[in-house]
């Protein structure tokens, strides 16, 4: 259901259809449904109210232009406002979640890999054994305490 852009404004529950306007000119279309935080998952275009660009443009119309310096952009122009009937999918916070385990632990398992092959103390050099398993931690699971030693 599109909304009459003169009465209607940007909220939360709306789709969004913008032009990105950079600095030179060039044009560049993004459609957008506002959502509360916890919901925003911007690849399925999700956008979460508190971003920068969804402050920008809450409570404007649409045919309004935005001043917004962001990268190369220097403004957004709002083409329509429609209301979204349906509900976001509440997934997106979990998958942000597990996304985000994932990255933490790639980031400490690369931390340990780096700190096993450059160490040398005046005890001699650290045994890196066992390191390579943590690209899977089920395979860590199923080895006996014994193939750790090895």
């Amino acid at each position: 259901m599109t909304l009459p852009s003169a009465s209607n404004k940007v909220k939360v529950g709306c789709r969004v259809e913008l032009e990105l306007i950079s600095a030179s000119g060039a044009l560049e279309g993004l459609t957008v449904e506002i959502v509360a935080d916890k919901f925003a998952d911007y690849d399925s275009g999700l956008l979460g109210e508190s971003t920068p660009l969804a402050r920008a443009i809450l409570g404007l119309p649409a045919g309004r232009n935005v001043p917004y310096r962001m990268g190369d952009l220097a403004a957004v122009h709002i083409l329509s406002v429609t209301l979204v009937e349906s509900q976001p999918d509440e997934s997106a916070a979990v998958r942000r979640q597990k996304a985000a385990q994932k990255a933490a632990q790639e980031v400490d398992q690369t931390s340990a890999k780096v700190f096993a092959a450059s160490f040398s103390g005046k005890w001699g050099d650290y045994d890196p054994s066992g390191v390579e398993h943590w690209d899977n931690p089920a395979q860590d699971d199923e080895q006996s305490p014994e193939e750790h030693k090895e």
